[in-house]
Parts: structure tokens; sequence; C-alpha cells
């Protein structure tokens, strides 16, 4: 049976417009859940919008429409953009949907129904913009520290989750499970909050209406941290499928931004032990893309929208560039002149050239079929290579690196036809030395296929269709797939086509 593997990216929130932050995060999380699939995995891949909140309401009440319109305009938004880039979630949840409802106020009475939810008077700080209560410690200049904006001073009754008796419990489950927190920095960072002393917060308001109501009070509005959080329980079932629920929870990873490192890692992770739950496996955190050295937001104008991009590189090359030439974790610092660079050295001079050349020395020399004669020389242990690599890449979720495995082979691939020269095997009328030679290659660009289906899905299913293979590439089921030699190939009608990735020449 299929192993069940669940991975998130954050449900994004509507008053947002898609940009290359989202959508960074959301393609290595379509990368994963690719590369869980060829090992045959069975796969929920989960993304969505946050569409509760005052942020909401008020930008509704701007437009003169109603909330759920507003939420509905700018849900699509998010839906098209990862259509435009290829991505294969098996899900896309809204927090207005029914389903999300009804699994959030059985969350929210089990915590209740448990102790750990009391009301209380709050008095402080709160930012609209990322829907946040803050104190005076945390501000930056007296503003929010995520947005530079004035916060706002509430004083109202409200419902409190019981946070600061979670101190002991997050901290042994830490200790007992240190890779619940990656990078290693990050767990450092979470770990000296909990050690700094936990605060209770909030779970409702009573000043808005657009939010889940409270089951017990219906007075009180869910405050949208808790509402949004357990989209990741109600997707697999929670309060509607408890089988599925018991079968993907606890989830294998939350891919976020660091910004939301506390809610993930903090809260989060007591709200679940609260409820019962188990808390989540791995937590990833990684840096911003930053654009010019600076985060990108509407305020400074600097937001790049993938559709600008993929209308100059592809689905692909767009993709590419962000598996590459970022290394997840860190922040990463993106630049339009490192992207043409970027795609014209490893996918136009590299993966493209190699198909070229391979396919068209096999239409010349060998008349347009693949050999059943091969050398089995070098490029059998670069193959093995590459599987390995990127196998260990991935399993630290280092996709440049792992990803940078596929590309050595690629070299080796192009380097051993410049060492064994079929042209002038050719030439020399060695026909069968030049079949063996043409045969390697012509194995290891399957191999390459296969590898890197996950991050550039178009091109190499493309490549595996001119390569007279059946199916495609994510057909195909790790790690016998990649073995040297294991696909009947003999005898297969190759086509040489247009250059997979034509170069880029900026003026």
């Amino acid at each position: 049976m299929a192993q069940p593997f669940f991975v998130t990216t954050p449900i994004y929130y509507v008053n947002d417009v898609p940009h290359i932050g989202h959508s960074y995060t959301t393609v290595v999380a379509d990368v994963l859940a690719r590369w869980r699939r060829l090992w045959g995995d069975d796969v929920v891949f989960l993304t969505g919008t946050d569409e509760h909140g005052l942020k909401v309401q008020r930008a509704a009440e701007e437009r003169g429409v109603t909330p759920l319109e507003w939420a509905d305009q700018t849900s699509e938004r998010f839906r098209e953009t990862w259509k435009l880039l290829d991505i294969t979630n098996t899900d896309f949840i809204r927090t207005t949907e029914p389903r999300h409802r009804v699994g959030v106020q059985q969350f929210l009475q089990r915590v209740y129904d448990n102790g750990d939810i009391e009301l209380d008077t709050y008095e402080g700080l709160y930012c609209v913009a990322c829907e946040l209560y803050y104190t005076e410690a945390d501000l930056v200049d007296g503003s929010c520290p995520i947005h530079g904006t004035p916060v706002d001073r509430v004083t109202e009754e409200n419902y409190f989750f019981r946070l600061s008796r979670y101190e002991g419990r997050l901290l042994e489950h830490y200790t007992a499970h240190p890779e619940a927190i990656e990078p290693a920095g990050k767990r450092s960072e979470v770990l000296g909050l909990i050690k700094q002393g936990l605060l209770d917060f909030s779970v409702s308001r009573t000043s808005i209406t657009w939010g889940i109501p409270l089951p017990w009070d219906p007075e009180h509005v869910t405050y949208v941290w808790f509402d949004a959080l357990v989209n990741y329980c109600t997707a697999v079932g929670y309060g509607s499928d408890p089988e599925r629920f018991a079968r993907f929870w606890p989830v294998d990873y939350h891919l976020i931004g660091k910004d939301i490192l506390r809610q993930h890692a903090v809260y989060w992770p007591a709200m679940l032990m609260a409820a019962g739950e188990a808390p989540p496996r791995h937590v990833f955190a990684h840096g911003f893309l930053l654009v010019g050295g600076e985060k990108m937001s509407k305020t400074r104008m600097n937001q790049i929208a993938p559709a600008d991009l993929v209308a100059e590189f592809g689905v692909d090359g767009f993709r590419y560039h962000f598996i590459a030439d970022q290394r997840f974790g860190p922040d990463g610092d993106f630049s339009y002149e490192a992207m043409v660079a970027r795609y014209n050295s490893d996918l136009a001079n590299n993966f493209g050239n190699l198909a070229s050349r391979v396919l068209n020395m096999a239409t010349n020399y060998v008349g347009g079929t693949t050999p059943d004669a091969r050398e089995d020389g070098t490029l059998v242990e670069s193959s093995r290579a590459a599987l390995d690599g990127l196998r260990d890449c991935l399993d630290q979720l280092d996709f440049s690196g792992g990803f940078g495995a596929v590309w050595q082979l690629i070299k080796d691939a192009n380097a051993y036809i410049e060492d064994r020269q079929p042209w002038v095997l050719h030439k020399a009328g060695d026909a069968a030395t030049t079949a063996a030679v043409l045969g390697d290659c012509l194995e290891a660009l399957r191999i390459v296929a296969l590898l890197a289906s996950p991050v550039i899905p178009h091109a190499a299913a493309e490549l595996w269709r001119r390569l007279g293979l059946d199916g495609a590439p994510e057909d195909q089921r790790l790690p016998g797939a990649a073995a040297w030699g294991s696909a009947d190939t003999e005898g297969n009608r190759l086509e040489k086509g247009a250059s997979l990735f034509p170069r880029i020449d900026r003026p």
C-alpha cells in the first residue's frame, strides 16, 4: 500500500496579489509532491486562501462588495497563478468553505471542553495588516515589525487560548523531535521564544462579524489565525472524515515563510496538543525572496507577477530558476539578470544542447531509432550518482543541491560526447561503436528526463516523447525506473524537434 505523504504551503491571504514570493514556496512544494509521487507515495498537496479577518472586511467595505464577494474574486487569482505554473496541488482550501467552518468549530469546542480557552479582557496593540497582537517590546519605532505601519490600541472582551500552559510540553516535544523545526537556526529561534515565556493569546473578536462564530458563544468571531491554522486539519478530513484524517495526520511538511514561524511552530503545535492531536512532523521556515535587497510588498511597489516572467522564460524556466538559483532556507535576492544567466547556462546550453546533440546524431548516424548496443561506460556511475544525490538532498529539502546532482549527469554526458566523438567514429565507419556511444547518451537522456521531471515537467515530458518512450516521466516509479538499462528502449523511434530551451539573448 502506498505511503501517505502530506505537504502544505501556507494559505495565502486574499488581500495579497500573487507574486513570486508566493510562487517560490508553492513551486518548492510542487517539486516535493512530484518527487514523492515518483516514489509511489499517496500524496496530498494542499494550498489555498485565508479569507477571514478585519483586513478582508475593510477591503470589501471600501469596494462596496460583501467580504465573500471580495474573497471570491481574489481567491481565484491564486488558482489561476497555480494553474499557470503547472502546480499539481491535490486540494485548494478556502477558509470560507463549509467543511472548514465545521472543522474549526469542532476543533475550538474540543480545546474549550479541555479547559484551555477562557474568557478574559484584552487591552493592547493590534496590527490589522498582519492580524496579529503585539507588545510594546515587539514594535519597531512604535510600528508593526513586519509592515512598518502604525498599530491600533484595542480593548475588548475576548476568549483566550492558554498558550502559557504549554511551554513545558513544547520544549519536551522539540527536545525529543529536533527535526520538527528546520533549518536549525529557526529551531533555536523558536526555543528562545518559548524559554522567554509564552503569553496567552486571544482566539475571538467581538468588533467584527466576518469570521467563524465560536460554537459556545456565537457573539464572538474566531480570531483569524486560530481559524486559518486549522485548515491543515480540515483539508484532510478533520470534522468530516475521521479515517482520512487518521491516515494523513500528522502532516509531513508545512513549508512556510519565516515571518509566520511563531504561529506555526509555537501557536499551532500547542493548539493541536490542546485538541488532543499530534503536532506537525516538520515545519520548514524559509527566508524571504528579496528584490533589490528588500522584502516584496505592495507599499514598496516591488512585487513581481509570475505571469510577467513566464511570458519570457516559460513555465519550466520560471520553475527551474526558483529551485536552482535560490537556496531553500536563507533569504534569496531575485534579479532578472541572474535568471537569464541561469536559464542560458543550465537549460539552453546544458540540458537543451545535450538533447539536441544526441537526438541529431542518433537521427543522422543510427537511423533515428534507439540502438540495442551500449558501451555501459562512465555514464552508468554518473546516472547512479545523480539519483543518489537527488534523493539525499531532497530528504534535506536541499533543492538546488539535488537538481545540481542531476545537472552533473548532463555535464558528464556532454563531456562523454566530447571524449568519444561519435562524429569521428561515424566518419571512420565504426558503426558498432557509434551505436554503442549513442546508446549510452540516449539512456542518460532518459534518466535525465525522469529525474528532472519534478522541476521542469513540460520539457521532461517532451524529451521523453522525443525518445519514443511510452507514457510520461510522472508515470514511472523510483528507484527502479532510474536504473541504468531498466527500460526496453531498443528500436524506439526518435524525433529531433526544435530546441527545448532557446537561448534568451538580451540586447
